[in-house]
């Protein structure tokens, strides 16, 4: 009877344990794909390899960026692909902070459709609606083991006015950055950017 009691209170503590282990496996400080690992993980990457990305792989990053929030989900953006070498080192010969695009094998530009954004003071909304799909796209990036980068092109209006002639863009369509993407050439770990001084709680201190 005593050696059943102590099996039963064995087997109890087994199952408790791998049940506490598979409700704390969020919490573990595990190198994996969650989103806050990918968050931490994400650097910027300007040197890539010659390997080629897929369609596939380029609407998924498209389609993280779609996912995005909108200011009453207007949606006011619009993605152009570029993998054209031809066209690629154009944008990277033309805009200045966009050298990278030159010796990426595609890029994303991430624009701002006039036409969907609101009227008025809420047309300004677009910027921060479009920067929130770029955020998305770099992470997504980052969580396919490709490398990418933010330039920016908005609000300088020579940038502006080079992309919109390299890729034939009308009026209403803005860019606001573009990302080169692809496999990174070399690793590049990321920055710790966590400064407490740069935190307040409830009010300004």
């Amino acid at each position: 009877m005593r050696k059943n009691k102590i099996v039963a209170v064995l087997i109890s503590c087994f199952v408790t344990m791998s049940l506490w282990s598979q409700t704390n496996q969020s919490v573990l400080p595990e190198e994996d794909n969650t989103t806050i690992s990918v968050i931490h993980k994400r650097t910027s990457i300007r040197q890539f390899t010659d390997q080629k990305l897929t369609k596939e792989q380029l609407e998924t990053l498209v389609r993280a960026g779609m996912a995005a929030p909108s200011s009453v989900n207007a949606q006011p953006w619009h993605f152009i692909i570029v993998d054209d070498p031809e066209l690629l080192q154009l944008i990277g010969g033309s805009v200045n902070t966009s050298k990278s695009v030159s010796e990426a094998p595609a890029a994303i530009l991430v624009c701002g459709d006039m036409h969907k954004a609101k009227e008025g003071w809420l047309q300004q909304y677009w910027i921060q609606d479009c920067s929130a799909a770029s955020q998305n796209i770099l992470l997504a990036a980052t969580s396919m083991g490709l490398g990418a980068v933010w330039t920016s092109i908005y609000p300088a209006e020579d940038r502006i006015k080079k992309v919109a002639e390299i890729l034939s863009l009308p009026n209403y369509i803005i860019p606001l950055n573009v990302i080169p993407v692809g496999y990174p050439k070399t690793p590049k770990q990321p920055m710790d950017k966590w400064k407490p001084t740069n935190v307040s709680w409830n009010i300004w201190k």
